[in-house]
């Protein structure tokens, strides 16, 4: 089992939109689609978590307001989290929180949790409009995560991913680890070059490389059992299944370094090793200078 049976949640770190109407206020960030058109978006955002930097520096407006739903009140111990896809990711948000806030702490800085909204079908954050396409993402703006629960079965059936729930807790903690640059100063820092040793490529694999920081101490935070070998190799599978050579290939037939955003399938596993086998987020500063 991945999470400690008795372990009690915190469903209040985790808001649901699920099953909420929308409109289509403010700037729309991304359209609808399916398909490979899906497959091509998510080339260009799947889990790049900062969409503040598509909105150029606009305004934002204010964060969702939202509470935990009755389905999520559900969530009461690890138990449920290993029985139910929507108590994993209060879970993994639950220990990503506690990690992230010791790291800060023994560091002499103050953390700011940053809530996980979940939402079904399309949500407009204080980062503009966006569909279930547009993958999960991090909105700098309102510090929030936004996360579509269709997308683990998207990964799986659609870029080929194992799957499998530590597979979803390095999507979360991916999104996490955009949080902690944010946290940092490390977002927003002038405009993003693109391409396989640009800065966009850059800002994704530590944020990678923060998840297996986290993978390889999430144990020590009292949530989660251990991961094994098995659980940390879908990590990365999952990892090279978001890689951009990955994507394109499978969207469009050939591959352009040069149009990266996100990093290479061995870009991605190395970095998420990086941070797992130094169990340490301070070895990530090496990806982009900016680091506890």
């Amino acid at each position: 089992m991945t999470f400690r049976r008795r372990v009690r949640l915190d469903t209040s770190q985790v808001r649901d939109l699920r099953g909420r109407g929308v409109s289509r206020g403010g700037m729309a960030l991304v359209g609808g689609g399916g398909g490979i058109g899906i497959l091509v978006l998510l080339a260009f955002v799947l889990l790049g978590g900062d969409l503040g930097s598509v909105l150029d520096g606009g305004v934002g407006r204010p964060a969702v307001e939202a509470g935990p739903s009755g389905s999520l009140v559900s969530c009461e111990t690890g138990t449920d989290a290993n029985e139910r896809r929507d108590c994993r990711v209060v879970g993994f948000v639950n220990s990503l929180q506690v990690y992230w806030d010791d790291v800060f702490t023994a560091s002499g800085l103050a953390y700011e949790p940053a809530p996980t909204i979940l939402f079904s079908g399309a949500v407009d954050s204080s980062c503009g409009f966006a569909s279930s396409a547009t993958g999960p993402f991090y909105c700098p703006l309102d510090r929030s995560i936004y996360l579509d629960l269709t997308f683990f079965d998207d990964m799986r059936m659609m870029l080929g991913a194992q799957g499998g729930p530590f597979a979803e807790g390095y999507v979360i903690a991916h999104e996490y680890g955009h949080h902690v640059q944010h946290e940092l100063g490390a977002l927003g820092a002038g405009a993003r070059e693109a391409g396989a040793g640009g800065s966009s490529v850059r800002i994704e694999l530590q944020a990678d490389c923060y998840a297996g920081a986290w993978s390889a101490d999430a144990a020590d935070t009292g949530y989660l059992r251990e991961p094994t070998g098995s659980e940390i190799a879908t990590a990365l599978d999952a990892a090279a299944a978001v890689g951009d050579d990955r994507i394109q290939q499978r969207t469009r037939g050939d591959v352009d370094p040069h149009t990266w955003t996100h990093g290479s399938s061995r870009q991605r596993e190395d970095a998420f090793l990086l941070g797992y086998d130094g169990s340490d987020p301070g070895a990530c500063a090496v990806l982009l200078d900016e680091a506890l």
